[in-house]
C-alpha cells in the first residue's frame, strides 16, 4: 500500500499546486519534506512524471482517487494533512483549493474532523510536517 500512497499523495499535491497556477517557495519546502518523510524513492516520482505527462487535470485527479481509496484510512488522513499544510503554504487558501479539498474528503470518504484533529497534533515548530512522524498520534 505504500507505493499507492505516494502516488496518490504526490497526483493530489499536483492538483493542489496547480489550483492557484503558481508554486512559491515554501510550496516547494514542503514539497522536498513531503519526499524526504515518505522516502519517496526516484522510481516513484519517475512513475509519477509519467503518469501526469499523459494525463489531463480530471484523470490525474481520478488517479490520484484511485490510488488513495486503496490506503488505509490512516494514509488518507496523513495525506490530507500533508495536503492541507501545502494549500496553507503560501499564506493563503484560495476557493479552487478549498474544493479540491473538500470535494477529495468526500469521494475518499475522509472525515474533515480527523484531518483537522490529527493536523491541529502538528506543532507549528516540529521539525517534522506529519503527525505520525512526529510521534504525536
Amino acid at each position: 500500500m505504500k507505493k499507492n500512497y505516494q502516488l496518490g499523495l504526490l497526483h493530489f499535491v499536483h492538483m493542489l499546486i496547480n489550483t492557484d497556477g503558481k508554486i512559491d517557495d515554501r510550496e516547494m519546502e514542503i514539497i522536498l519534506k513531503i519526499k524526504n518523510e515518505e522516502d519517496i524513492d526516484d522510481t516513484v516520482f519517475l512513475e509519477f512524471s509519467r503518469s501526469i505527462a499523459l494525463l489531463k487535470g480530471q484523470q490525474i485527479f481520478n488517479r490520484g482517487l484511485d490510488l488513495l481509496n486503496d490506503c488505509t484510512e490512516e494514509e488518507k488522513i496523513c495525506a490530507f494533512v500533508y495536503l492541507f499544510q501545502l494549500a496553507e503554504a503560501d499564506a493563503t487558501i484560495s476557493m479552487k483549493e478549498v474544493r479540491l479539498l473538500m470535494y477529495a474528503l468526500k469521494v475518499t470518504n475522509v472525515d474533515f474532523n480527523d484531518v483537522a484533529i490529527s493536523t491541529d497534533l502538528v506543532t507549528p515548530n516540529a521539525n517534522r510536517l506529519h503527525p505520525l512522524h512526529s510521534g504525536k498520534i
